[in-house]
């Protein structure tokens, strides 16, 4: 369990990253970022997938099929609305969104698994404390938009239902790939994260392709406000992307892969906290300005919750073993 919150906690820190690139990059538009980010995630994975060739050769149709599914709706989807939802809404809103993740995938693991089923009188509190905490800090975000001025209600409702699309695609992918990962405890994290990036080539391909296309149209490449292939930043658009997809996307995924087939999916979902909190604290680091006391009363309330749901154990079974027990393969 150790390893287990150790890789969950280093697969945040690496997915925090995602929240500052629309911010970094604030002329792209969220499609052309989603396929950049993916495009590179795929690139990066081919020479990995040379050198793990053997593992690879495992996996059965019905695997990759399930890696296309979970590639198209947990990477390309997510981000497409994440990105969106970051540069209409600014970081605060969709943190806020987003951060109610730990919560969002508790409940549905509970109510869709009694195999791993927590018990609720235990599980609630945390997701009280994690609740509340997310509230504070994003308060305080909220406050300070309204401050500036820069509050537009209908591009901020807009970025506020992009952010709940990028929940449902993210509740949808952890659960899934947790119960893939657990079926297959043979399989090493590495290979199905290397999987992953190798279905997200050919989609995030074409849809580099489509948005190429468009930009040859005057009202395309008005839509898309950026020249392509690389837009007004090329250097700085490149390494961006060729970071995300190495970090977020193929050490994030490696890491969470780990994660998945140590942990209860119950208690995984919790840990996706420490993907909120690693988007604070870069935030805060990109704006220069340290965290007022509401904001550090809300992080250590998380971290309070997400700590006091560590000490949650599932429910034993008739047989006098742990719902979660799981054979696992060490990575």
């Amino acid at each position: 369990m150790s390893i287990g919150i150790l890789c969950a906690l280093v697969a945040g820190l690496m997915w925090g990253l995602v929240f500052v690139t629309p911010l970094l990059l604030p002329d792209y538009p969220a499609a052309l970022l989603s396929c950049g980010r993916y495009l590179a995630f795929g690139l990066i994975a081919l020479p990995i997938a040379w050198f793990d060739r053997a593992r690879l050769r495992e996996l059965e149709r019905s695997d990759w099929i399930e890696a296309l599914k979970l590639s198209a709706i947990g990477n390309l989807l997510y981000y497409l609305c994440l990105a969106a939802a970051i540069q209409r809404a600014g970081g605060a809103l969709p943190t806020m969104i987003i951060g109610t993740l730990p919560v969002v995938i508790a409940i549905c693991s509970n109510l869709r698994d009694p195999r791993e089923r927590l018990p609720w009188r235990e599980l609630l509190p945390p997701l009280v404390l994690i609740a509340i905490g997310i509230a504070c800090v994003n308060q305080v975000e909220l406050e300070r938009l309204r401050a500036e001025g820069s509050l537009d209600a209908g591009r901020y409702l807009g970025g506020a239902l992009l952010a709940l699309a990028a929940v449902a695609c993210w509740t949808w992918y952890p659960i899934r790939n947790a119960d893939w990962m657990r079926a297959h405890p043979d399989r090493h994290p590495r290979s199905w994260a290397t999987a992953q990036g190798l279905m997200t080539l050919p989609l995030a391909a074409l849809g580099y392709g489509a948005l190429g296309l468009v930009s040859l149209t005057p009202a395309g490449a008005a839509g898309l406000g950026v020249a392509m292939p690389f837009g007004p930043e090329p250097l700085r658009f490149v390494l961006m992307m060729l970071a995300v997809g190495l970090l977020a996307s193929w050490v994030g995924t490696l890491c969470w892969n780990a994660a998945s087939q140590r942990l209860p999916t119950t208690l995984l979902g919790q840990l996706i906290v420490f993907e909120t909190l690693a988007a604070l604290g870069y935030a805060m680091l990109l704006r220069g300005r340290w965290p007022d006391a509401a904001t550090l009363a809300g992080i250590v309330l998380l971290v309070a919750g997400v700590l006091l749901a560590l000490r949650v154990r599932p429910r034993r079974g008739p047989d006098g073993t742990d719902a979660d027990a799981q054979p696992v393969t060490p990575a």
